[in-house]
């Protein structure tokens, strides 16, 4: 059984070489993220698995791939990945949901936080007053408490379910939009659940944590954000296109909501051009939420155990596409 890899983040793939050596596989590796279809076609017809992370699976490239019987993403988002035409070809498809939820919700957490505080303005403030010697705290004000505030959170799964509970404790009404939850799931959550609608409405920090789908691409845009309260704020860190970022940073200026985090972007890294970089009362961070060494390791060790599943015989742990 023959292994590839179509592209990957890591340093290198050296302890995945030697799990498959372990194994009896063939394992082959490649940097094919910026490269034309006949050459991926060329270097993976002959691959029995493939695990890849951000090429485009295409139902051309799929069609291409008569030894696939398994393709794994490296991740939780599969947009990138033509679902039917994976079925259509009789190639199970498996992704990686759970590896870095905590992460994920971490960092929402924190962006939220660093928003409510005003954390990287007081920097700005503290070298201005710094330099005059006098504090002048007019960019800074007004701040204010989170206790009795409302959070919303778009998406109420893995990762949106952890900012919940990891936020009970500290003094929020917390509310959850999600209509694919079950009437379990949602008492099982213990939070308030509303429409999209009121979600938008009574949110002070809204956080965005959906799957990218046609139905979510967008959902926050214009007419959402009139919605909002002048002092509400918006994270996201699910995927870019969840957030239409002309109108998000036409809301900014205009004073419409009162800041904004947003760490995923449409065109990844973002063109120096993005309007958001101009803007004082949104943070950006390098798509950095699921980042962290034990995110790493998981992420690593789940795939390896889904090809070592299949080459058993058994399926992968979360499969999308039978």
């Amino acid at each position: 059984m023959k292994v590839a890899v179509t592209d990957y983040i890591e340093d290198n793939l050296d302890w995945e070489a030697q799990e498959m050596a372990k194994a009896g596989l063939e394992f082959a590796t490649f940097q094919l993220k910026f490269k034309p279809e006949a050459e991926v076609v060329a270097l993976l017809k002959d691959a029995d698995v493939i695990v890849v992370n951000m090429v485009k699976m295409t139902p051309s490239l799929l069609a291409q791939l008569p030894n696939c019987k398994l393709l794994i993403r490296h991740g939780i988002g599969y947009d990138n990945v033509d679902v039917a035409a994976c079925k259509a070809n009789g190639i199970c498809f498996a992704y990686q949901p759970d590896y870095c939820a905590d992460d994920v919700a971490e960092h929402a957490i924190a962006l939220i936080f660093a928003l409510v505080r005003k954390v990287v303005e007081s920097r700005k403030t503290l070298e201005a007053s710094s330099a005059s010697g006098q504090w002048d705290f007019s960019r800074l004000f007004p701040l204010y408490r989170m206790d009795g505030k409302t959070l919303g959170i778009l998406g109420v799964g893995r990762i949106g379910s952890r900012v919940a509970r990891k936020l009970q404790s500290f003094g929020l009404r917390i509310l959850g939009c999600d209509p694919y939850l079950s009437a379990a799931r949602k008492a099982e959550l213990g939070i308030e659940f509303v429409d999209q609608d009121t979600l938008f409405r009574q949110s002070d920090y809204l956080t965005v944590h959906t799957l990218l789908t046609p139905e979510t691409k967008h959902i926050v845009n214009a007419t959402s954000l009139a919605k909002m309260k002048q002092t509400a704020v918006l994270v996201n860190t699910s995927r870019g296109p969840m957030v239409d970022c002309d109108a998000l940073a036409e809301a900014l200026k205009r004073g419409v909501i009162a800041g904004a985090a947003i760490d995923v972007f449409d065109v990844e890294p973002p063109p120096p051009s993005l309007p958001l970089f101009a803007l004082p009362n949104c943070i950006l961070t390098p798509h950095t939420g699921w980042a962290s060494v034990e995110s790493g390791w998981h992420i690593r060790k789940s795939i390896v155990d889904d090809i070592l599943r299949h080459h058993r015989g058994e399926p992968a742990k979360f499969i999308v596409s039978k």
